[in-house]
């Protein structure tokens, strides 16, 4: 036989999920540097991962929240290829906005950056609100049968 067994044969996605944290484990400083600024909801309350897959691709920053995706591109990007193009087309489809900044400007520019994010931001949903804390809400005002 010599196939392999079905506890043999990672689930799918299994590769994604890999690559992925390599990618966080190994992120570069412009990847960093943004990740400082968009970490824990700072920007407009809306929470983003870093390195996630959506759909084949892994891309640099998304709020599903917003259905925004943030990309940062070194020198070695070239936007006008196929391959980026054909990237960001399913990206879109996948219904996400996709932004992009210059690894300089991420560095030399993060305030411009920020405000970037956060006009792209507005054009989006507000940003769920938290659940009410015990005793707040609705049901806090009902009366309790005695």
């Amino acid at each position: 036989m010599g196939g392999k067994t079905q506890s043999q044969i990672p689930p799918i996605g299994t590769h994604m999920n890999e690559r992925a944290k390599s990618l966080r484990r190994n992120s570069t400083d412009t990847e960093k540097h943004l990740w400082s600024h968009l970490r824990h909801r700072q920007i407009a309350g809306f929470r983003f991962r870093r390195q996630v897959s959506i759909g084949p691709y892994i891309v640099d920053f998304a709020s599903h929240e917003a259905k925004l995706v943030i990309e940062v591109d070194g020198g070695q990007h070239d936007r006008s290829s196929s391959k980026e193009r054909a990237r960001t087309r399913r990206t879109q489809e996948d219904g996400f906005r996709v932004i992009r900044f210059w690894n300089s400007e991420v560095l030399g520019n993060i305030e411009g950056v920020v405000l970037s994010i956060e006009a792209e931001l507005a054009a989006a949903a507000p940003p769920p609100r938290p659940s009410p804390t015990r005793g707040e809400g609705e049901d806090s005002r009902a009366e309790i049968p005695k």
